[in-house]
């Protein structure tokens, strides 16, 4: 929530985005409270570890530096499940930026040789719960990319695999923590949404950027995109009409 210590890093959008992580909660049978322990212990595996990068004032700095790049009427594009390498150079030559949701990450590595590089640089963020492929992961954060991390009641083991992985590298990259509880929880931020793609879209409209330039590649909500991480198809296109719900709040009027 942004509420308390969290106000004025995150800007306040629509108490609907979340309101409706209680409803997919209980349409899944999920526990608030698992969600909670998860995000709990996130912040306390990353604050133990004791990277300079992690530490809390530089998760703040991280957040204030996606601030500063995304409120400049740049547009940028989310790099959802489906996407595809046209997309992403249709997205380069209209001159956005790019974010990428989990796995999405990897469609930089199909691109051709003469514009990957350039996507590289654009790269701004990656949100991941930690299924999205850990090579793919590991690719972007050796090249210094932020990561959004984010905790949920049944990716503990993901995430810590995530965590260790990075620290594990030459050049763990920079943090920021994210949640989807109910209450204010101290180093690590709710901006809203359910699954990565739309995560990331609350996130960039929390950071400051406008609705208008944001761009969503790749999502479909009728097939299961072939970057997702490994799922059971039929929850994962029943997590899918919760990923649309979330972005008609957003995008009212899409």
């Amino acid at each position: 929530m942004l509420t308390g210590e969290n106000t004025g890093r995150l800007e306040f959008v629509d108490e609907r985005l979340f309101t409706i992580q209680g409803r997919f909660r209980e349409a899944f049978g999920w526990d608030e409270m698992d969600d909670r322990a998860s995000a709990v212990a996130l912040v306390k595996a990353v604050e133990e570890v004791r990277i300079g990068a992690w530490s809390r004032a530089m998760r703040e700095a991280t957040l204030a530096s996606l601030k500063g790049k995304l409120a400049k009427g740049q547009p940028t594009a989310i790099l959802g499940a489906a996407v595809e390498p046209i997309d992403v150079i249709s997205a380069l030559a209209a001159g956005c930026s790019l974010v990428a949701a989990d796995g999405g990450v990897g469609v930089i590595e199909e691109l051709p040789a003469s514009v990957a590089e350039a996507a590289r640089q654009r790269l701004l963020l990656v949100v991941s719960d930690g299924d999205g492929g850990l090579d793919r992961l590991l690719a972007a954060a050796s090249r210094g990319v932020p990561f959004a991390v984010h905790a949920h009641g049944d990716n503990e083991q993901e995430w810590r695999t995530l965590l260790t992985a990075f620290s594990d590298s030459a050049t763990p990259p920079p943090l920021i923590l994210t949640h989807q509880t109910s209450t204010t929880l101290r180093g690590a931020d709710n901006p809203g949404g359910f699954t990565d793609g739309d995560r990331a879209a609350c996130l960039l409209s929390a950071l400051g950027c406008a609705h208008a330039d944001i761009r969503l590649l790749g999502f479909q909500s009728d097939v299961v995109g072939r970057w997702s991480g490994d799922t059971d198809g039929q929850i994962k296109l029943k997590k899918l009409k919760w990923m649309n719900e979330v972005l008609d709040i957003l995008f009212e009027g899409r």
